[in-house]
């Protein structure tokens, strides 16, 4: 359901078009974007609920992207998020350097 109260089937080609546009120039692949489109389609699923507000799509997109390329992240979340002043980018950068924090660093594969 679209702010303006219009209901619209669910479409992963839109959630696909959305995020490509936030991925341009970045190394994502059609394939990474389909996969994406399949993930936020199965959150949705998944809450059960028959019909889903257009701003909870848009959240549903924001993990799965964070994970997928964080700078194609801080460009669609500036786009949905209303982003109007760098303390937004700032604060959205500070969270994205405080979660990657609290994750276990990769092992390097040295056996030295």
């Amino acid at each position: 359901m679209k702010r303006s109260g219009v209901v619209e089937p669910f479409s992963r080609d839109k959630i696909i078009s959305g995020v490509r546009k936030a991925c341009q120039g970045r190394p994502v692949s059609d394939d990474d974007l389909a996969l994406l489109a399949q993930k936020v389609e199965e959150a949705i699923r998944d809450s059960g609920q028959a019909e889903i507000d257009a701003l909870d799509i848009g959240l549903a997109i924001l993990t799965p992207l964070r994970d997928l390329d964080e700078i194609a992240y801080l460009r669609f979340a500036s786009v949905y998020q209303a982003f109007d002043s760098l303390e937004d980018f700032d604060r959205a950068i500070a969270d994205l350097r405080h979660e990657d924090a609290g994750k276990e660093p990769a092992a390097s594969g040295s056996t030295d």
